[in-house]
C-alpha cells in the first residue's frame, strides 16, 4: 500500500469516526428528549408542624378515695354508684356508739366541773370534747368536693378497718394529665399552648386542650433522660372519654404551615426567571426557593396537584434524593431563602 492509499484510508477512518460521534450525540439528545417528555412531576402539598409529641393517660379533675378513718361496723350507706353529690354530703356512716357515749359522759362531767371544779380542769375538758367531736365526725365518710360516685363496694353491716377503701368519688368537670417533656423542648413551652389529643377509645375527631403549668425543676427518669412533667388540661370532651383513658397527642408550638413543593427538575429558567410547563403544554411563571436537595418550595404560580413536565434530568448520583421532613415534619426543613442560581439548579 502506497502513501496516497494510506492517507485515503486515514481520512475515511476519521470521517467514519466523526459520523459515529455525531450519531451518538443525536441519539443521546433524542433519548434525553424522550425521557424528559415522558417524565412528569406532581406538585404536592405538605404540612410543616412545629410541635412536641406527647403520650399518657388522663385523670379526673379531682378524685377522692372513700375510706374510713377507723375500725367499725357500717350503719348506713346513703348513695349508690353514679349518684351526683355536693361537697359535705354524707356517704357512709359507721357505728359511733362508743364515741357518742364518751361525749355524753364528758358533757355530764363538765357540768359538774363548771359548778365545783377548777377553771383549769374545765379548760382541759373543753379540749377533750373537741377531740371527741372529731372522733364522732371520723365515723362518717363525706364528699370533699362536688362530684360523682364512680365506684362503691360497701353494704350496711360490713365491718371495716381503718383505711379500707370502699369506693371512689370523682369530679370530671375537666380532665388533666401529666406528660414528660424532654429538657431540650422545655424552653418552647408556654401557658395556654394548644394541645391536640387522640384517644384510641374515641373514634371521632381529635380533642383539644391546653398547657397549664410545669415545674421549675427537672427530673431524671430510670432511662437516664432529663425531663420536666408538664400539666395539661381538657375542658370540653365527649362522654366516651373517661379518667385513666390513654392518649397520644402533640403540643403545638406554632400553627401548622402548608407548603407547596415539587422536584426541582420540573423547573426551568429563562433570563433568571423560573417557569414550569404542565403536562398539557401550558407554561406558567413561578417563584420558587430551595427546599432540601432535590425539591423547591413554590411561593407563587401553583396551588398544588398540577402535573408538570420535566425540564432537566434528575441526578443519578448516590446522594440522598429525599428532601428532609417530607409529610408532617417536626423541624423546619428550609435550607435557606433566596432565588435559584442563574441557569437553574
Amino acid at each position: 500500500m502506497n502513501k496516497k492509499q494510506k492517507i485515503k484510508l486515514i481520512i475515511a477512518g476519521l470521517i467514519l469516526l466523526f459520523v459515529v460521534i455525531v450519531t451518538l450525540v443525536v441519539v443521546k439528545k433524542l433519548l434525553t428528549k424522550n425521557e424528559l417528555d415522558s417524565t412528569v412531576y406532581q406538585v404536592k402539598k405538605e404540612t410543616y408542624e412545629n410541635c412536641i409529641e406527647i403520650a399518657g393517660t388522663v385523670s379526673a379533675a379531682e378524685e377522692q378515695t372513700l375510706q374510713a378513718l377507723g375500725d367499725g361496723t357500717v350503719l348506713g350507706v346513703y348513695v349508690k354508684k353514679g349518684d351526683k353529690l355536693k361537697k359535705g354530703d354524707l356517704i357512709i356512716q359507721l357505728d359511733a356508739t362508743e364515741q357518742e357515749y364518751n361525749l355524753a359522759k364528758l358533757d355530764y362531767d363538765m357540768a359538774s366541773t363548771k359548778i365545783s371544779g377548777s377553771k383549769k380542769e374545765y379548760e382541759l375538758q373543753q379540749k377533750q370534747r373537741l377531740s371527741l367531736l372529731r372522733k364522732i365526725e371520723d365515723r362518717k365518710v363525706t364528699a370533699t368536693f362536688d362530684g360523682i360516685i364512680a365506684d362503691l363496694d360497701v353494704s350496711v353491716g360490713d365491718s371495716l378497718e381503718a383505711k379500707d377503701s370502699v369506693g371512689t368519688l370523682v369530679n370530671i368537670d375537666y380532665l388533666t394529665a401529666e406528660v414528660e417533656i424532654a429538657e431540650t423542648d422545655v424552653s418552647k413551652l408556654k401557658v395556654g399552648q394548644k394541645v391536640v389529643f387522640t384517644f384510641p377509645a374515641y373514634s371521632g375527631e381529635t380533642i383539644q386542650g391546653y398547657v397549664v403549668s410545669w415545674p421549675a425543676i427537672g427530673e431524671v427518669t430510670s432511662r437516664g433522660a432529663t425531663i420536666v412533667k408538664a400539666k395539661i388540661r381538657i375542658d370540653e370532651f365527649p362522654e366516651e372519654i373517661l379518667p385513666n383513658y390513654s392518649f397520644t397527642g402533640k403540643i403545638q408550638i406554632t400553627d401548622p404551615i402548608e407548603n407547596i413543593v415539587v422536584e426541582k427538575y420540573a423547573v426551568a429558567y429563562e433570563n433568571h426567571e423560573a417557569y414550569v410547563v404542565t403536562a398539557g403544554g401550558k407554561r406558567i411563571d413561578v417563584k420558587v426557593q430551595p427546599y432540601g436537595r432535590t425539591y423547591v418550595k413554590v411561593l407563587e404560580g401553583l396551588s398544588g396537584g398540577e402535573v408538570l413536565k420535566a425540564q432537566s434530568k434528575a441526578e443519578v448520583s448516590g446522594m440522598n434524593r429525599m428532601r428532609p421532613g417530607a409529610g408532617n415534619m417536626k423541624n423546619d426543613p428550609k435550607m435557606g431563602a433566596g432565588g435559584p442560581p442563574p441557569g437553574g439548579f
